[in-house]
């Protein structure tokens, strides 16, 4: 996938029970321009037709089912849907402004790796969020920061945009795996999936920048936010993604230093040799007589007879015995190998054999035999 200056964007939006306020916002989506490639609707086994409505406002969305329960899955399942070069995360009850897509996308095209909404910077505001949620979102503001060293100013809202290419940095639970017997949650499956890719983005060293946002009142229905539930377990959040990061630094150090204990002052890792596998011994059962396929046959061996001496029992039908066939010399072959001619000695040269065909050994083996 290529960062580029005209990027497709796609927008993933989970759903649960949210039929009245897609009336309104996927309309208002598929008129952002530069439009946008797709939306993804996530749905939570909804039981108010949220589906039926989103295909029958918008008959190009894009319908998935989520495979556990809790936001932080549906997610999950759209980021794993989307095709597009870009992903916002946008929430269905209204209280988001598609208007501000461009600008999300504008901050990642300028250099970002992950733009985040925040409502507390110049431009951004709130007609939603109460004195007390205000209070605790800027304690739980300052604690990120002192964790990761960041400098956030709303770590708790879920309006943000990602290239889809740092997917494998936030390292979120499979989308595959079972939703657990008791019925829990996944670490990441569910509220605090916002807080987790805040954590993990910023310990990872990506390119943060914050855009200005205005949060609207929920259209239609009731949020499911629980004010002291929800930010305690954002504050378990920081803990654990803390002790998670610190973890990770700990095994890259560790992987660092085993590198650079094996790499010269040059600069080239030192690769161990291969070991060589010894190469087989040539085989030395061979015999003339032997079949091709099955092995020799365990017959004692008859010693040489002299030259043109019968073989008892043996026929002599022209055909030459097989000791006299040139054969492979095999290893402990007692013929005594002939000694080096020193320079200037003359050649010997060994008598020749005189050769016969089969009718004349016949006919010099009948008079011998006379």
């Amino acid at each position: 996938m290529q960062r580029n200056g005209n990027p497709r964007v796609s927008v993933v939006v989970p759903t649960r029970n949210e039929a009245r306020n897609l009336e309104v916002v996927l309309p208002a989506i598929a008129a952002v321009r530069p439009a946008v490639h797709e939306i993804i609707i996530v749905d939570g086994n909804s039981v108010d037709g949220t589906i039926e409505t989103a295909q029958r406002v918008l008959p190009w969305v894009k319908v998935i089912t989520q495979t556990r329960k809790g936001k932080g899955n549906a997610m999950a399942c759209g980021f794993a849907a989307a095709t597009g070069d870009v992903i916002v995360m946008f929430d269905a009850d209204g209280s988001a402004d598609p208007a501000e897509i461009p600008a999300f996308v504008r901050a990642l095209i300028d250099g970002a790796d992950f733009a985040k909404g925040s409502r507390f910077v110049r431009g951004g505001g709130s007609d939603d969020i109460t004195l007390l949620r205000k209070s605790g979102n800027a304690g739980l503001n300052g604690v990120a920061n002192a964790l990761f060293g960041t400098s956030y100013t709303d770590l708790c809202y879920g309006y943000n945009a990602f290239w889809a290419d740092i997917l494998p940095v936030l390292d979120l639970p499979p989308i595959d795996t079972a939703q657990p017997a008791d019925g829990s949650m996944l670490w990441g499956d569910g509220f605090e999936i916002e807080t987790v890719l805040n954590c993990r983005v910023a310990a990872a060293g990506l390119k943060i920048t914050e855009v200005p946002s205005m949060e609207r009142e929920r259209i239609f229905g009731q949020t499911n936010l629980r004010t002291f539930a929800d930010g305690t377990r954002v504050l378990r959040t920081l803990a654990a993604e803390r002790r998670r990061a610190s973890r990770r630094s700990a095994e890259r150090v560790q992987v660092e230093e085993q590198s650079r204990a094996l790499t010269p002052a040059g600069g080239i890792p030192v690769v161990p040799p291969t070991p060589q596998a010894p190469s087989p011994a040539p085989s030395v059962n061979v015999s003339v007589n032997s079949p091709v396929n099955g092995p020799a046959p365990s017959k004692p061996v008859p010693s040489k007879p002299a030259h043109g001496t019968p073989v008892p029992g043996k026929p002599t039908n022209g055909a030459v015995p097989a000791a006299d066939v040139p054969g492979p010399s095999e290893p402990g072959d007692r013929r005594a190998a002939a000694p080096p001619r020193a320079e200037g000695q003359p050649r010997v040269e060994a008598p020749v054999r005189e050769k016969r065909d089969g009718v004349s050994l016949r006919l010099a083996l009948e008079e011998e035999a006379s």
